[in-house]
């Protein structure tokens, strides 16, 4: 599969879709796994821990990535089927005021990320190379089932350099 293009997505997702290089992005979510379980079981004795006083938690990132996963991997499912009905953006400050990942264990929240991004990848693996290119709207910008893949792929990329940059 070749890398998404700058009309696969709008600019602001440069970040995740470059964070995610790879030819094979499912083999790369794949492998990707034992690293960031790794990664985020690093916090175990401290989940409750925020770098700063208006951050997330250690528990809330990964709550924020479980979300994340499961939002991407819809508007992929969505686009790949092409259905062309424009899908609403969701604002992640607002998900996380309505969510109540402080109650929650660090492995439940790691398991909820690992089990939406298995099925994630259950869906991706079945789609066709037509199916890869469908686009859509979401959040009022087009996007491509390939751009929500290497985007998945780099958004949890993203937040584990954070949480290796700044929470450690």
């Amino acid at each position: 599969m070749t890398q998404p293009q700058p009309g696969d997505y709008p600019p602001f997702y440069a970040r995740y879709v470059n964070l995610a290089p790879e030819g094979d992005v499912l083999g790369a979510m794949a492998e990707q796994a034992p690293l960031t379980r790794a990664a985020i079981l690093a916090f175990a004795d401290r989940p409750d821990f925020r770098y700063a006083p208006d951050k997330w938690s250690v528990k809330q990132v990964v709550g924020h990535m479980a979300d994340t996963e499961r939002v991407f991997g819809f508007r992929a499912l969505w686009f790949a089927r092409a259905d062309q009905s424009p899908l609403p953006g969701f604002e992640q400050d607002d998900w996380m005021a309505a969510s109540d990942f402080g109650a929650q264990t660090l492995e439940d929240l790691l398991d909820g990320f690992e089990s939406a991004r298995t099925s994630n990848l259950f869906v991706l693996r079945q789609l066709t190379p037509e199916a890869w290119e469908r686009q859509g709207i979401a959040n009022g910008q087009p996007f491509t089932v390939r751009a929500y893949a290497h985007g998945m792929l780099g958004h949890e990329r993203a937040h584990l350099q954070i949480l290796a940059e700044r929470y450690t």
